[in-house]
């Protein structure tokens, strides 16, 4: 099976080719994406409208590309598969409107795909583990920990109340005028700042919900700039580390819990592993943080390569290639979701990936 994958939820453009063989095991025969990062910086942030005219300027060019590198024609694609949500409607449009046309027009199998079941099955792909495992998506729309019991079948253990933890590290940046995108610029600062110097709040440690909530450790990080300003070099590189430690603390708290609960739900599991995928997981503190966690409790740590931790497009021709084996293929008329929970049985929450959720 080789399916055609398309990405195009947020600022990067997608396509990839990937087959599964028969006993399910997963290669990837190309991956190309193409980053928006100079249309966005002048903003701050990623414009919508930007952003889907940027995937209708691209997409059928890293289309034509992905085959190529994989040495193939839309003839040898036995299946299509694009992201149809979550994420901003313009691109979700564009990339699913592109996929249609292209299963249509050669006949294929179609998939529309939950951008978060990709990041969530992508660990089958690069390391072909078997369900069940825990999954950690923090990304700059999500902060989610995920039970994957099955394919299609996604218990929400806890997700931010506020805001995503990648939205947190880039607000933090903006606040503190380091350059877009915010994430990679507060590691590169808190590696030169003094942790011990500010004391910040640790959000939600110690409740016993696995929920997470990142707005009042920012606006803590807002008030101690506005006291000091202006700020220094040696103010920001400070202010960084000290964000970047609360951040670390409490992700072990919450993760710590959350490797209890799946201990709990699931005490046969041998090799119990814990997955950790979305674009915050290539700070190498955080990082560093959760491998340590996960040795003290047993547990195996899994971080795919980080061009399969942000967002790509071989883990929705992956996720589709699952599918293909599992349910029948999607209609024409399926519509892009701007939310688009995993977990459809959780009460929403804001972060949990429905429309209009509240805390």
């Amino acid at each position: 099976m080789r399916v055609l994958g398309i990405e195009t939820s947020c600022d990067e453009t997608a396509a990839a080719i990937v087959e599964r063989d028969a006993d399910g095991h997963g290669r990837i025969l190309s991956n190309v994406v193409l980053s928006q990062i100079e249309e966005h910086a002048p903003y701050g942030g990623v414009v919508p409208e930007i952003a889907a005219r940027a995937h209708v300027e691209v997409l059928d060019r890293l289309v034509s590309q992905a085959l190529q590198e994989a040495h193939m024609t839309l003839d040898d694609v036995d299946a299509v598969a694009a992201t149809a949500g979550p994420g901003l409607i313009g691109g979700l449009i564009v990339g699913l409107m592109t996929g249609k046309a292209i299963a249509m027009a050669g006949r294929k199998p179609f998939f529309a795909i939950n951008h978060l079941e990709g990041h969530a099955l992508t660990p089958r792909l690069t390391d072909r583990i078997d369900f069940p495992y825990l999954l950690l998506l923090v990304s700059g729309g999500h902060t989610q920990m995920v039970l994957v019991k099955g394919l299609g079948d996604y218990e929400r253990l806890g997700t931010t109340v506020d805001d995503a933890l990648g939205e947190a590290f880039d607000k933090t940046a903006k606040l503190l005028g380091l350059p877009y995108p915010g994430g990679p610029e507060v590691e590169k600062a808190a590696l030169l700042g003094d942790r011990a110097r500010f004391t910040l709040p640790r959000p939600m440690k110690g409740e016993e919900r696995l929920d997470f909530s990142f707005s009042g450790l920012k606006t803590a990080v807002r008030q101690l700039a506005t006291t000091l300003e202006p700020l220094s070099q040696t103010d920001v590189n400070d202010i960084c580390a000290a964000f970047q430690a609360a951040v670390a603390d409490t992700l072990d708290d919450r993760v710590s819990r959350s490797l209890m609960r799946f201990r709990q739900s699931f005490p046969d599991v041998f090799e119990p592993s814990l997955v950790v995928a979305g674009g915050v997981a290539a700070n190498k503190e955080l990082r560093a943080r959760l491998q340590r966690l996960c040795s003290d409790d047993g547990f195996r740590f899994i971080a795919p390569p980080m061009e399969l931790c942000t967002d790509n497009a071989a883990m929705i021709a992956w996720a589709g290639a699952e599918r293909a084996g599992f349910a029948p293929a999607d209609t024409f008329d399926i519509a892009p979701r701007s939310r688009w929970p995993l977990d459809m049985q959780s009460a929403p929450l804001i972060g949990a990936g429905r429309r209009g959720a509240k805390a």
